[in-house]
Formats: structure tokens, sequence, C-alpha cells
């Protein structure tokens, strides 16, 4: 079995920052890909940022230049520094990734989420 466990969501002033941390463990052979994603209220969930196992980062148009992932392939986590918050980055957070658990056999693995609420 394999779990994320997500930290750092809470609420910010708009143009503050916070930051996001996930932690998986459990039984993995080698992670593929880990990754953020949101679920704002009334809307479906939508990609924030990614990295891959090579190094190579995906951004949201909507958070380049503002988001930065990081990744610790030793300690398995992945983390979202979130700067220049704006209300319309208020959603629930979830940590993704793709990994292998054996050799042969590949999954798609969620978090429980984290609530992010930016707001005077």
């Amino acid at each position: 079995q394999v779990q994320l466990v997500e930290s750092g969501g809470g609420l910010v002033q708009p143009g503050g920052s916070l930051r996001l941390s996930c932690a998986a463990s459990g039984s993995i052979f080698s992670i593929i890909v880990m990754g953020w994603y949101r679920q704002a209220p009334g809307k479906g969930r939508e990609l924030v940022a990614t990295l891959n196992s090579g190094g190579a980062t995906n951004y949201a148009d909507s958070v380049k230049g503002r988001f930065t992932i990081s990744r610790d392939n030793a300690k398995k986590t992945v983390t979202l520094q979130m700067n220049s918050l704006k209300p319309e980055d208020t959603a629930v957070y979830y940590c993704q990734s793709r990994l292998y658990t054996r050799r042969d056999d590949w999954g798609d693995f969620w978090g429980q989420g984290t609530q992010v609420t930016v707001s005077t």
C-alpha cells in the first residue's frame, strides 16, 4: 500500500505565501512523477505543477512565475512553494504520484487533500 500525506495548507492573505509538502511512503519501488492538483468549489480538479524523475517540470499557466515545485528523491517528498497568492488560488490541493510499486506494476496515487484559502 502507498500513502501520500500532505501538510502546509491554511489561510493566507492575498499576496502572501504558503508552502505545501507531501511525503510518500509504503510499497514504493520507484517514483515516476510527483505533483500537485487542485479543486476549487464547483470546479473540476486541475493540474497545478508536476515534476518527473528526470527533473522536468510542468506548471499551469495560471501559476507560472508564482509557484515552484521541488522534490527530494531520497526522502520521497515533493514541495510546492506558493508566492503572490491570489483569491482564485483558493482550493483543496492534492498531492499526486505515479509510481512503481514493483518493477512491472505502477499506479496513480493521491493524498487526502489540504485546504488553501486566500482571503482578507
